[in-house]
């Protein structure tokens, strides 16, 4: 069973490592280290900031033309240098966490990617409510 176990492995290692080799994409290429980032619970007017990680999978520079959010409230940033094949750069998004409720907003990534020029990333949790000064005595 163990042996059995151990060849399936093997071999889906190698199914992985054999599919990457043969996906270099001719001309630029984004790809992200995830879609979505999900902040969790974060408390009224806690660290809003967070990093998206794009890789250029082709054989020639991917430059990020723009990054914008879906509203006044998340605020991305990328860098505007060329990123040369088989390496990254960081999207930093910074989300207005004075703001109580749902977050539930979008990040559009334009550049020059053959395979997806247009990216979406969504970021999403719960800021928590405004502290209150119903307790301090003043």
């Amino acid at each position: 069973m163990k042996r059995m176990l151990l060849m399936m492995a093997v071999m889906c290692i190698s199914a992985i490592t054999f599919a990457q080799g043969k996906e270099l994409i001719q001309g630029p290429a984004i790809s992200l280290n995830k879609e979505v980032h999900d902040y969790g619970d974060i408390p009224y007017n806690g660290n809003g900031t967070c990093e998206f990680k794009v890789t250029n999978t082709g054989n020639a520079p991917l430059i990020l033309s723009s990054c914008q959010g879906s509203c006044g409230c998340t605020v991305p940033k990328c860098d505007p240098n060329p990123i040369l094949p088989g390496e990254s750069s960081i999207i930093t998004v910074k989300y207005d966490t004075t703001r109580s409720g749902q977050i539930a907003k979008s990040v559009t990534i334009n550049s020059n990617a053959v395979n997806e020029p247009v990216k979406v990333v969504t970021i999403k949790g719960n800021v928590g409510p405004a502290p209150t000064d119903a307790g301090s005595g003043h």
